[in-house]
């Protein structure tokens, strides 16, 4: 259902506000680069520093200018329960295809309290859900038992989004989960190793830039076709490390803007690139054959 290519879209701010137009043009670069789907208001899309009007505004936008064309998996989680039943409750309503759920984080919930979101955010929607493991941003990993245990009580719960940094929990889950559980990187460099252990895909930061060359990567690994996909991931590999040169999404938003997709424009605590860190990521987009407009 949610296999493939999904990117992890950011946020254009404009003069402090979401800057529709610029979503737009940006969607529809995705649509034309061959994504499977898109996650708008996950982390990358800055979730943390838009309220809830303007949470519920970006879903449904995203649902329009995806115009059925691709799925949207519509980043709805949070460190609050009531705040992601809310939040996606109303991704429901306005047509999002399903949605992601970041484990609660700085609060650090145990494998229970864990357990006890998940499956009460499942409860109150129709969408399949999304895990999304991510302990270096979250300082909780959500279990291989946690998983199974969700999986079995909520048939919603279809799949997660692993961020944990090594194939063997790939293969952990694929062992515990079995075949029809869906498992997607969340590490462009890890794609193609998470990929021969078993993940069927990616929810990717570097296909906001280059969402034809990550789908064609994805597409031929998953094909049966490695060598083609291990020769894009050669090509794309500076790429994939230096977007995360300072914290996500501040380098993708700044190599878009270089493009001339949207304005470099953040909410606080998030700031621009330091310029030496702005030149080495310019010269790798260079290296890698982008079109640099600014």
């Amino acid at each position: 259902m949610f296999t493939g290519t999904y990117t992890a879209i950011v946020t254009p701010f404009k003069n402090g506000a979401i800057d529709e137009r610029a979503l737009e043009r940006l969607i529809k670069m995705q649509i034309r680069g061959g994504v499977d789907g898109i996650v708008p208001v996950g982390t990358t899309g800055e979730s943390p520093t838009v309220d809830y009007d303007e949470h519920i505004r970006i879903i449904a936008l995203s649902v329009k200018f995806a115009a059925g064309n691709i799925k949207v998996l519509a980043g709805t989680g949070g460190n609050s329960t009531s705040e992601a039943v809310y939040l996606t409750e109303h991704a429901e309503r306005v047509g999002a295809d399903g949605t992601l759920q970041v484990a609660p984080y700085y609060n650090k919930p145990t494998q229970e309290g864990l357990f006890q979101h998940f499956r009460e955010v499942a409860r109150k929607t129709k969408l399949p859900l999304i895990l999304y493991s991510i302990p270096g941003r979250c300082g909780v990993e959500i279990g291989v038992d946690t998983v199974k245990r969700l999986a079995d009580a909520c048939k919603n719960i279809i799949g997660i989004k692993e961020a944990g940094g090594t194939p063997d929990r790939v293969s952990q889950l694929r062992a515990a989960l079995g075949p029809r559980f869906e498992i997607l990187s969340g590490d462009d460099s890890l794609t193609l190793p998470f990929m021969a252990v078993g993940a069927q895909g990616v929810i990717s930061v570097a296909s906001n830039i280059i969402p034809r060359e990550v789908s064609q990567m994805v597409r031929a690994f998953a094909a049966g076709k490695p060598a083609a996909a291990l020769k894009l991931h050669q090509r794309f590999y500076p790429i994939f490390k230096d977007l995360f040169i300072e914290t996500n999404p501040v380098p993708v938003k700044a190599a878009l803007a270089m493009m001339g997709v949207v304005e470099e424009d953040y909410r606080l605590p998030l700031v621009r690139m330091a310029e030496k860190n702005r030149e080495t990521l310019r010269r790798t987009l260079q290296s890698c054959g982008l079109t640099l407009k600014r």
